[in-house]
C-alpha cells in the first residue's frame, strides 16, 4: 500500500462524500494503491449510515466506528494503527484543507519524516485565529519547538513515525513536536485553507485553549523523561 488517508469525523454527514471524492481524485493522480480511512467518533447525524454505504460502494474506503465519542486523539491514533500505507496523510473531515496539497508535502519526502502543513491564509474567524497564534507561541515557548502551525490538520508522515506514536488524550495537537522528540526530521510547508462549507466547527476557543494549556506541560514532561540512548559501535 503506497498511501493511507486518515480522516476522523464527528457529525460531518454533508462533508463525507465530497471528502472521499476529492481525496480519491487527488490520489489517483500519483498513486496506484491507496486507502481512505474514516474513523467515526460517535457521530449522531447520520454519518454512521452514510459511511457504511460508502464503504460498500468503494473498495478503497475503510471505516471504523467508535461506540461513543472518544475525542480526536483517539480517532487519529486508531487511524494510524489501522493504516497500511508507506505514507500516511492526515486530514480533518471538514474540507478546509485541499487533498491536492499532498503533492506539496510529498516533495519533502524522503528527506523529512513528517511534513506539517502551514495554513498560508487562514479562512477562520478572528477569535479562532488569535487563539491559534497565542497557543502556538505559548506552546513553542514551553516545548522549545519552532512549529508555526501545529494545528493545521494536513500532515504527511512516513509509516514508521505513525507506528511509533504512543498517544494520550490531547496529544493530536503536538504530533510534529512529538516526532521531533523521537528523533524524526520535521518540516513545515504552506498549504491552502478554505472556509467550512457544511456543518459546524467543533472548535471551542476557551474550552480547547484550557485543555491545550494543560497538555503542553504534559508534553514538556514527556520530553524531559524520554529515553535517549545509543549503543557503542
Amino acid at each position: 500500500m503506497e498511501i493511507s488517508a486518515v480522516i476522523p469525523v464527528y457529525n460531518e454527514k454533508d462533508n463525507i462524500i465530497p471528502m472521499a471524492e476529492r481525496i480519491e481524485a487527488a490520489f489517483k493522480k500519483g498513486f496506484k494503491e491507496y486507502e481512505i480511512i474514516f474513523i467515526n467518533d460517535g457521530s449522531t447525524d447520520g454519518s454512521y449510515e452514510l459511511l457504511n454505504k460508502l464503504r460498500e460502494e468503494n473498495k478503497n474506503v475503510k471505516v471504523y466506528h467508535f461506540t461513543k465519542n472518544n475525542g480526536q486523539s483517539a480517532a487519529i491514533d486508531t487511524g494510524f494503527q489501522k493504516s497500511q500505507g508507506s505514507l500516511v496523510l492526515m486530514m480533518d473531515g471538514d474540507l478546509q484543507t485541499d487533498p491536492e496539497d499532498v503533492y506539496k508535502l510529498l516533495e519533502h519526502i524522503p528527506e523529512y519524516d513528517v511534513v506539517n502543513g502551514r495554513r498560508a491564509t487562514r479562512e477562520d474567524g478572528f477569535k479562532r485565529k488569535l487563539a491559534s497564534k497565542i497557543g502556538n507561541g505559548f506552546r513553542n515557548f514551553v516545548t522549545g519547538d519552532n512549529i508555526q502551525d501545529t494545528g493545521c490538520p494536513l500532515k504527511l508522515f512516513k509509516k514508521e513515525v505513525v507506528k511509533s506514536y504512543k498517544l494520550f488524550n490531547g496529544m493530536h495537537r503536538f504530533l510534529p513536536t512529538l516526532a521531533k522528540y523521537m528523533g524524526y526530521k520535521v518540516i513545515e510547508v504552506p498549504v491552502r485553507h478554505y472556509d467550512r462549507l457544511h456543518g459546524e466547527s467543533k472548535y471551542k476557543v476557551f474550552g480547547r485553549g484550557f485543555k491545550a494549556f494543560k497538555d503542553v506541560f504534559a508534553v514538556r514532561w514527556m520530553k524531559n523523561r524520554m529515553l535517549n540512548w545509543k549503543i557503542e559501535e
